[in-house]
Protein backbone atom coordinates (compact mmCIF):
# COMPACT_ATOMS: atom_id res chain seq x y z
CA UNK A 1 0.00 0.00 0.00
CA UNK A 2 2.74 2.32 1.16
CA UNK A 3 4.47 1.23 -2.71
CA UNK A 4 2.00 2.49 -4.44
CA UNK A 5 1.09 5.87 -2.36
CA UNK A 6 4.25 6.55 -3.06
CA UNK A 7 4.22 5.56 -6.90
CA UNK A 8 1.05 8.07 -7.25
CA UNK A 9 3.71 10.69 -5.45
CA UNK A 10 6.26 10.24 -7.65
CA UNK A 11 4.05 10.46 -10.19
CA UNK A 12 2.38 13.39 -9.55
CA UNK A 13 5.65 15.29 -9.07
CA UNK A 14 6.69 14.32 -12.34
CA UNK A 15 3.16 15.60 -13.88
CA UNK A 16 3.59 18.35 -12.35
CA UNK A 17 7.35 19.04 -13.48
CA UNK A 18 6.64 17.67 -17.02
CA UNK A 19 3.49 19.74 -17.25
CA UNK A 20 5.03 23.30 -17.76
CA UNK A 21 7.26 22.14 -20.56
CA UNK A 22 4.20 20.26 -22.54
CA UNK A 23 2.96 23.19 -22.38
CA UNK A 24 5.22 25.67 -23.34
CA UNK A 25 6.26 22.76 -26.50
CA UNK A 26 2.52 23.22 -27.37
CA UNK A 27 2.06 27.06 -27.31
CA UNK A 28 5.41 27.41 -29.53
CA UNK A 29 3.82 25.44 -31.62
CA UNK A 30 1.08 27.02 -32.19
CA UNK A 31 2.26 30.29 -32.41
CA UNK A 32 4.96 28.89 -35.26
CA UNK A 33 1.59 27.97 -37.12
CA UNK A 34 0.56 31.45 -37.30
CA UNK A 35 2.13 34.36 -38.50
CA UNK A 36 3.23 35.87 -35.68
CA UNK A 37 6.66 37.87 -35.10
CA UNK A 38 9.60 35.37 -34.74
CA UNK A 39 10.70 34.68 -31.08
CA UNK A 40 10.10 32.75 -28.11
CA UNK A 41 7.82 33.13 -25.05
CA UNK A 42 9.85 31.94 -22.69
CA UNK A 43 8.15 29.64 -19.38
CA UNK A 44 5.10 29.84 -18.85
CA UNK A 45 3.14 32.78 -16.97
CA UNK A 46 6.67 33.75 -16.23
CA UNK A 47 7.78 34.34 -19.84
CA UNK A 48 11.21 36.25 -20.34
CA UNK A 49 10.09 39.03 -17.74
CA UNK A 50 12.81 38.19 -15.48
CA UNK A 51 15.45 38.56 -18.13
CA UNK A 52 14.01 42.04 -19.03
CA UNK A 53 13.91 43.35 -15.12
CA UNK A 54 17.24 41.93 -14.41
CA UNK A 55 18.64 43.71 -17.52
CA UNK A 56 17.29 46.81 -16.24
CA UNK A 57 18.37 46.37 -12.79
CA UNK A 58 21.83 45.66 -14.06
CA UNK A 59 22.03 49.12 -15.63
CA UNK A 60 22.31 47.23 -19.53
CA UNK A 61 18.14 47.50 -20.65
CA UNK A 62 19.08 47.70 -23.97
CA UNK A 63 20.78 44.05 -23.78
CA UNK A 64 17.02 42.46 -23.90
CA UNK A 65 15.85 43.89 -26.85
CA UNK A 66 19.76 44.07 -28.61
CA UNK A 67 19.93 39.98 -28.47
CA UNK A 68 16.99 39.50 -29.81
CA UNK A 69 17.19 42.12 -32.39
CA UNK A 70 20.13 39.98 -33.53
CA UNK A 71 18.91 36.57 -33.02
CA UNK A 72 14.89 37.02 -34.42
CA UNK A 73 14.70 40.02 -36.44
CA UNK A 74 15.85 43.85 -36.53
CA UNK A 75 12.32 45.28 -37.09
CA UNK A 76 10.34 43.14 -34.75
CA UNK A 77 10.29 39.75 -33.03
CA UNK A 78 7.71 37.90 -30.43
CA UNK A 79 8.04 37.77 -26.65
CA UNK A 80 6.07 37.57 -22.96
CA UNK A 81 6.41 39.80 -20.45
CA UNK A 82 4.60 40.06 -17.27
CA UNK A 83 2.23 37.74 -17.99
CA UNK A 84 1.58 39.08 -21.48
CA UNK A 85 2.36 38.06 -24.94
CA UNK A 86 4.21 40.74 -26.55
CA UNK A 87 5.44 42.21 -29.61
CA UNK A 88 8.75 43.99 -29.89
CA UNK A 89 8.36 46.98 -32.75
CA UNK A 90 12.45 48.22 -33.10
CA UNK A 91 13.79 51.02 -33.94
CA UNK A 92 12.44 54.99 -35.12
CA UNK A 93 10.16 53.41 -37.78
CA UNK A 94 8.55 51.28 -35.16
CA UNK A 95 7.85 54.13 -33.02
CA UNK A 96 7.02 56.05 -35.63
CA UNK A 97 4.60 53.50 -36.44
CA UNK A 98 3.24 53.25 -32.34
CA UNK A 99 2.62 56.84 -31.98
CA UNK A 100 1.19 57.62 -35.52
CA UNK A 101 -1.42 54.81 -34.69
CA UNK A 102 -1.92 55.91 -30.72
CA UNK A 103 -5.56 55.37 -30.03
CA UNK A 104 -6.64 53.72 -33.39
CA UNK A 105 -4.37 50.78 -33.20
CA UNK A 106 -2.89 50.69 -29.84
CA UNK A 107 -3.81 52.30 -26.36
CA UNK A 108 -1.75 52.79 -23.30
CA UNK A 109 -1.50 49.88 -21.19
CA UNK A 110 -0.05 49.19 -17.72
CA UNK A 111 0.76 46.00 -16.08
CA UNK A 112 -1.97 44.24 -13.83
CA UNK A 113 0.47 44.73 -11.27
CA UNK A 114 -0.18 48.41 -11.19
CA UNK A 115 -4.22 48.17 -11.01
CA UNK A 116 -3.92 45.51 -8.04
CA UNK A 117 -1.33 48.40 -6.21
CA UNK A 118 -3.04 51.28 -7.75
CA UNK A 119 -7.14 50.39 -6.95
CA UNK A 120 -8.44 53.19 -8.45
CA UNK A 121 -6.96 53.50 -11.31
CA UNK A 122 -8.96 50.24 -12.69
CA UNK A 123 -12.01 52.46 -12.52
CA UNK A 124 -11.21 53.83 -16.33
CA UNK A 125 -8.72 52.56 -19.08
CA UNK A 126 -4.88 53.87 -19.16
CA UNK A 127 -5.42 56.39 -22.10
CA UNK A 128 -8.49 57.93 -20.23
CA UNK A 129 -6.45 58.12 -16.40
CA UNK A 130 -3.78 60.14 -19.18
CA UNK A 131 -5.98 62.37 -20.67
CA UNK A 132 -7.86 63.24 -17.01
CA UNK A 133 -4.42 63.79 -15.31
CA UNK A 134 -2.72 65.61 -18.33
CA UNK A 135 -5.87 68.38 -17.84
CA UNK A 136 -5.91 68.32 -14.10
CA UNK A 137 -1.76 69.02 -13.92
CA UNK A 138 -1.42 71.29 -16.99
CA UNK A 139 -1.32 74.57 -15.01
CA UNK A 140 1.19 72.56 -12.89
CA UNK A 141 3.54 71.26 -15.37
CA UNK A 142 3.75 73.50 -18.78
CA UNK A 143 6.90 75.76 -18.71
CA UNK A 144 5.28 79.01 -17.31
CA UNK A 145 4.19 77.01 -14.54
CA UNK A 146 7.98 75.53 -13.90
CA UNK A 147 9.19 79.18 -14.27
CA UNK A 148 7.78 79.22 -10.22
CA UNK A 149 9.23 76.11 -8.97
CA UNK A 150 13.48 77.17 -10.17
CA UNK A 151 14.13 78.42 -6.67
CA UNK A 152 12.44 76.09 -4.93
CA UNK A 153 14.45 73.74 -6.71
CA UNK A 154 17.61 75.35 -6.22
CA UNK A 155 17.23 75.84 -2.48
CA UNK A 156 16.43 71.97 -1.78
CA UNK A 157 19.13 71.02 -4.06
CA UNK A 158 21.79 72.98 -1.98
CA UNK A 159 20.59 72.16 1.04
CA UNK A 160 20.86 68.41 -0.08
CA UNK A 161 24.10 69.08 -1.31
CA UNK A 162 25.06 70.22 1.73
CA UNK A 163 23.78 67.41 3.84
CA UNK A 164 24.79 64.63 1.94
CA UNK A 165 27.29 64.97 -0.47
CA UNK A 166 30.12 67.28 1.30
CA UNK A 167 33.39 66.31 3.14
CA UNK A 168 32.49 62.66 1.24
CA UNK A 169 35.54 61.17 0.02
CA UNK A 170 33.17 58.96 -1.70
CA UNK A 171 29.56 59.10 -2.52
CA UNK A 172 26.89 56.64 -4.27
CA UNK A 173 25.27 58.86 -7.05
CA UNK A 174 21.98 57.10 -7.59
CA UNK A 175 20.55 56.69 -4.01
CA UNK A 176 21.60 59.90 -2.90
CA UNK A 177 19.82 61.29 -6.39
CA UNK A 178 17.29 59.42 -5.26
CA UNK A 179 16.78 61.13 -1.96
CA UNK A 180 17.11 64.65 -3.70
CA UNK A 181 14.28 63.95 -5.94
CA UNK A 182 12.19 62.62 -3.80
CA UNK A 183 12.72 65.16 -1.26
CA UNK A 184 11.69 67.63 -3.81
CA UNK A 185 8.54 66.04 -5.31
CA UNK A 186 7.01 65.67 -2.12
CA UNK A 187 7.50 69.80 -1.73
CA UNK A 188 6.43 70.47 -5.20
CA UNK A 189 3.30 68.04 -5.03
CA UNK A 190 2.58 68.15 -1.27
CA UNK A 191 4.37 70.75 0.63
CA UNK A 192 6.23 68.18 2.48
CA UNK A 193 9.93 69.41 3.74
CA UNK A 194 9.75 67.96 7.35
CA UNK A 195 13.22 65.36 7.45
CA UNK A 196 10.87 63.43 9.93
CA UNK A 197 8.45 62.93 7.57
CA UNK A 198 10.49 62.53 4.66
CA UNK A 199 12.16 60.03 6.35
CA UNK A 200 9.11 58.25 7.70
CA UNK A 201 8.45 57.67 3.88
CA UNK A 202 11.44 56.99 2.13
CA UNK A 203 11.70 53.08 2.73
CA UNK A 204 8.07 51.99 1.68
CA UNK A 205 8.31 53.81 -0.85
CA UNK A 206 11.58 52.58 -2.13
CA UNK A 207 10.06 49.52 -1.64
CA UNK A 208 6.90 50.61 -3.85
CA UNK A 209 8.81 52.02 -6.23
CA UNK A 210 10.86 48.91 -6.93
CA UNK A 211 8.10 46.60 -7.07
CA UNK A 212 5.17 48.47 -9.13
CA UNK A 213 6.25 46.91 -12.03
CA UNK A 214 6.69 43.55 -11.01
CA UNK A 215 5.59 39.58 -12.16
CA UNK A 216 2.00 40.16 -10.11
CA UNK A 217 2.41 36.82 -7.89
CA UNK A 218 1.19 38.01 -4.49
CA UNK A 219 3.08 35.69 -2.21
CA UNK A 220 5.08 36.50 0.40
CA UNK A 221 8.69 37.88 -0.15
CA UNK A 222 8.07 38.49 -3.58
CA UNK A 223 8.47 42.07 -4.93
CA UNK A 224 4.85 42.68 -5.72
CA UNK A 225 3.82 41.94 -2.38
CA UNK A 226 5.97 43.63 -0.51
CA UNK A 227 4.57 46.88 -3.01
CA UNK A 228 1.83 46.60 -2.29
CA UNK A 229 2.18 46.60 1.82
CA UNK A 230 4.04 49.67 1.03
CA UNK A 231 1.64 51.28 -0.62
CA UNK A 232 -1.18 50.41 1.53
CA UNK A 233 1.29 51.64 4.68
CA UNK A 234 2.27 54.82 2.73
CA UNK A 235 -1.60 55.50 1.43
CA UNK A 236 -2.48 55.70 5.68
CA UNK A 237 -0.36 58.30 5.78
CA UNK A 238 -1.44 60.07 2.54
CA UNK A 239 -4.82 60.14 3.82
CA UNK A 240 -4.18 62.28 7.08
CA UNK A 241 -2.52 64.39 4.79
CA UNK A 242 -5.21 65.37 2.64
CA UNK A 243 -7.68 64.95 5.61
CA UNK A 244 -5.54 68.22 6.96
CA UNK A 245 -5.29 70.17 4.12
CA UNK A 246 -9.24 69.41 3.31
CA UNK A 247 -9.04 71.48 6.74
CA UNK A 248 -6.45 74.24 5.47
CA UNK A 249 -8.28 74.89 2.41
CA UNK A 250 -11.51 75.42 4.57
CA UNK A 251 -10.28 77.56 7.18
CA UNK A 252 -7.90 80.02 4.10
CA UNK A 253 -4.73 78.53 5.62
CA UNK A 254 -3.44 76.55 2.46
CA UNK A 255 -4.18 78.20 -1.34
CA UNK A 256 -5.57 76.17 -3.85
CA UNK A 257 -2.82 76.91 -6.57
CA UNK A 258 0.08 75.71 -3.37
CA UNK A 259 0.55 72.67 -4.68
CA UNK A 260 -0.44 69.56 -6.72
CA UNK A 261 -2.19 68.25 -3.73
CA UNK A 262 -4.39 71.33 -2.95
CA UNK A 263 -5.57 71.39 -7.07
CA UNK A 264 -6.39 68.31 -7.13
CA UNK A 265 -8.93 68.76 -3.47
CA UNK A 266 -9.80 72.50 -5.46
CA UNK A 267 -10.37 71.26 -8.89
CA UNK A 268 -13.62 69.61 -10.45
CA UNK A 269 -14.41 67.56 -13.77
CA UNK A 270 -16.40 68.66 -16.61
CA UNK A 271 -19.81 66.91 -14.80
CA UNK A 272 -18.24 69.00 -11.16
CA UNK A 273 -17.51 66.35 -9.85
CA UNK A 274 -14.18 65.98 -7.51
CA UNK A 275 -12.07 63.65 -7.07
CA UNK A 276 -12.12 61.16 -3.85
CA UNK A 277 -9.54 60.72 -1.24
CA UNK A 278 -8.42 57.47 -2.27
CA UNK A 279 -8.51 58.62 -6.02
CA UNK A 280 -5.86 61.21 -4.60
CA UNK A 281 -4.03 59.54 -2.99
CA UNK A 282 -3.51 57.09 -5.74
CA UNK A 283 -2.58 59.88 -7.98
CA UNK A 284 0.25 61.55 -5.29
CA UNK A 285 1.55 58.28 -5.48
CA UNK A 286 1.91 57.81 -8.96
CA UNK A 287 3.28 61.03 -9.67
CA UNK A 288 5.96 60.40 -6.93
CA UNK A 289 6.77 56.95 -8.70
CA UNK A 290 7.06 58.65 -12.08
CA UNK A 291 9.11 61.60 -11.06
CA UNK A 292 11.65 59.05 -8.84
CA UNK A 293 13.46 56.80 -10.51
CA UNK A 294 13.71 57.98 -13.93
CA UNK A 295 14.99 61.79 -12.55
CA UNK A 296 17.08 60.13 -10.39
CA UNK A 297 18.38 57.99 -13.03
CA UNK A 298 19.04 60.78 -15.59
CA UNK A 299 21.47 62.55 -13.05
CA UNK A 300 22.57 59.65 -12.51
CA UNK A 301 24.14 59.28 -15.93
CA UNK A 302 24.73 62.73 -16.28
CA UNK A 303 27.57 62.43 -13.72
CA UNK A 304 28.29 59.09 -15.01
CA UNK A 305 29.41 60.85 -18.33
CA UNK A 306 30.90 63.83 -16.89
CA UNK A 307 32.67 62.23 -14.80
CA UNK A 308 33.90 59.90 -18.09
CA UNK A 309 34.07 62.59 -20.20
CA UNK A 310 36.40 65.49 -18.92
CA UNK A 311 36.41 67.62 -21.72
CA UNK A 312 32.42 67.85 -21.65
CA UNK A 313 32.72 68.39 -18.01
CA UNK A 314 34.78 71.24 -18.44
CA UNK A 315 32.68 72.94 -20.57
CA UNK A 316 29.87 72.67 -18.47
CA UNK A 317 31.99 73.51 -15.49
CA UNK A 318 32.57 76.86 -17.60
CA UNK A 319 29.30 77.49 -18.47
CA UNK A 320 28.16 77.33 -15.03
CA UNK A 321 30.79 79.29 -13.40
CA UNK A 322 29.57 82.54 -15.88
CA UNK A 323 26.19 82.32 -14.36
CA UNK A 324 27.45 81.67 -10.95
CA UNK A 325 29.83 85.34 -11.30
CA UNK A 326 26.41 87.00 -12.97
CA UNK A 327 24.63 86.59 -9.20
CA UNK A 328 24.83 87.69 -5.84
CA UNK A 329 26.64 85.35 -3.35
CA UNK A 330 23.45 84.00 -1.70
CA UNK A 331 21.27 84.84 -5.42
CA UNK A 332 18.98 81.44 -5.98
CA UNK A 333 18.34 80.61 -9.53
CA UNK A 334 15.73 82.31 -11.91
CA UNK A 335 14.08 80.79 -14.89
CA UNK A 336 16.44 83.32 -17.08
CA UNK A 337 19.64 81.54 -15.87
CA UNK A 338 17.85 78.02 -16.77
CA UNK A 339 17.89 79.41 -19.84
CA UNK A 340 21.55 80.25 -20.45
CA UNK A 341 22.20 76.58 -19.68
CA UNK A 342 22.14 76.07 -23.19
CA UNK A 343 25.74 74.12 -23.55
CA UNK A 344 24.37 71.80 -20.48
CA UNK A 345 21.05 71.36 -21.61
CA UNK A 346 22.48 69.80 -24.60
CA UNK A 347 24.32 67.69 -22.37
CA UNK A 348 21.53 66.42 -20.50
CA UNK A 349 19.69 65.60 -23.90
CA UNK A 350 22.38 63.74 -25.37
CA UNK A 351 22.86 61.94 -22.04
CA UNK A 352 19.02 60.82 -21.94
CA UNK A 353 19.38 59.60 -25.62
CA UNK A 354 22.59 57.40 -24.76
CA UNK A 355 20.73 55.98 -21.54
CA UNK A 356 16.99 56.47 -21.44
CA UNK A 357 15.94 56.89 -18.28
CA UNK A 358 12.91 54.75 -18.76
CA UNK A 359 13.52 51.11 -20.08
CA UNK A 360 10.59 51.23 -22.06
CA UNK A 361 6.33 51.98 -22.11
CA UNK A 362 3.47 49.46 -23.11
CA UNK A 363 0.91 49.74 -25.31
CA UNK A 364 -1.87 47.09 -26.07
CA UNK A 365 -3.20 46.24 -29.54
CA UNK A 366 -6.99 47.66 -29.80
CA UNK A 367 -7.63 44.99 -32.90
CA UNK A 368 -6.14 42.88 -35.29
CA UNK A 369 -3.44 44.55 -37.83
CA UNK A 370 -0.33 43.67 -39.32
CA UNK A 371 3.12 44.97 -39.20
CA UNK A 372 6.24 44.57 -41.44
CA UNK A 373 4.30 41.24 -43.11
CA UNK A 374 3.50 39.69 -39.25
CA UNK A 375 0.28 39.57 -37.42
CA UNK A 376 -0.51 41.63 -34.16
CA UNK A 377 -3.30 40.02 -32.92
CA UNK A 378 -5.96 42.30 -30.30
CA UNK A 379 -5.00 42.13 -27.14
CA UNK A 380 -1.40 41.61 -27.44
CA UNK A 381 1.13 44.02 -25.93
CA UNK A 382 3.56 46.34 -27.81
Amino acid sequence: MEQISLSWLITLVALFLFLPLILLSTRNKANTSNNFPPGKTGWPIIGESLEFLNTGRRGVPEKFIHDRMQKFSSHIFRTSLLGEPAAVLCGPTGNKFLYSNENKLVQAWWPSSVYKIFPSTGQSSSSEEAIKMRKMLLSFFKPEALQRYVETMDTIAKQHLKNEWENRKEVMVFPLSKGYTFALACKLFMSIDDPIQLARFADPFAILASGVIAIPINLPGTSFNKAIKASELIRKDLHKIIKQRKIELAEKRASPMQDVLSHMLSTSDENGTFMSEMDIADKILGLLIGGHDTASAAITFVMKFLAELPHIYNDVHKEQMEILKSKGSRELLKWEDIQKMKYSWNVACEVMRLAPPLQGGFREALADFTYNGFSIPKGWKI
